[in-house]
């Protein structure tokens, strides 16, 4: 008879302050240095290295090679779900001085989660999209409507490709700030990136932080009704 999974292993990887700083900087899917995951975790470079091998031989992180550097990213999708609900259930931290500040305010208005748009913005998006009937809530997913179907299509969309793939489609996604759903899975991925397409959003300089154009605010003000 096999052994029931030891979940206290995951537990361990994931129970210190530095590595959990070094996972929630890789949640939107972005591969980083460890030099970067070093100054988001508040650690030397040193520590940093050792926080991230031992995340990598457990299996939360991947190693990805570029010439004589090294740059690590979230293993894979179950890894960032894992991420995402413990966020979810965790109690918010102490913020240590204005920098950490300056760096959660962004975060609640916009960010990439592992590819989809979260805080305040993926809330009024998805809000938007349900109360215009493109989009309708059904247990944990969400439904394409059939007026849905043609409005991500003329946005440039392929749904019938997203339904092919092997991972959920349209996931209800409990957003950690907002504490609300967002839009993840297939779709949700999808209708980000073809917003940063379009130049309705552009990424921080630093950080997965998103902000919306004034060409996007007109575009979801006009399609949606969203007020950004």
């Amino acid at each position: 008879m096999n052994a029931e999974p030891d979940i206290s292993t995951i537990g361990a990887l994931v129970g210190v302050p530095a590595r959990t700083a070094m996972l929630q900087a890789l949640a939107d899917g972005r591969a980083l240095p460890a030099s970067e995951l070093a100054w988001r975790a508040y650690v030397s470079p040193q520590t940093a290295s050792a926080h991230l091998a031992k995340m990598v031989a457990g299996g939360l992180l991947k190693v990805e090679r570029c010439g004589r550097h090294r740059y690590y990213a979230i293993a894979n999708q179950d890894v960032a779900q894992i991420i995402e609900h413990m966020m979810v259930l965790a109690p918010p931290a102490r913020m240590r001085d204005r920098h950490d500040h300056a760096q959660v305010d962004p975060l609640r208005e916009g960010r990439t989660c592992y590819g989809h748009l979260a805080g305040r913005m993926g809330v009024a998006l998805v809000g938007g999209l349900c109360e215009s009937g493109f989009l309708r809530l059904e247990g944990d997913a969400y439904r394409v409507t059939r007026g849905g179907r043609l409005w991500f299509a003329d946005l440039g969309v392929d749904l019938q490709a997203l339904e092919k793939m092997r991972r959920s489609f349209a996931r209800r996604c409990i957003d950690w700030s907002e504490r609300v759903p967002h839009l993840g899975g297939a779709l949700g991925d999808a209708l980000t990136a073809r917003l940063f397409e379009a130049d309705w959003l552009r990424r921080a300089p630093r950080g997965r932080a998103v902000r919306v154009t004034e060409r996007g605010r007109q575009h979801l003000r006009t399609m949606l009704g969203v007020r950004l």
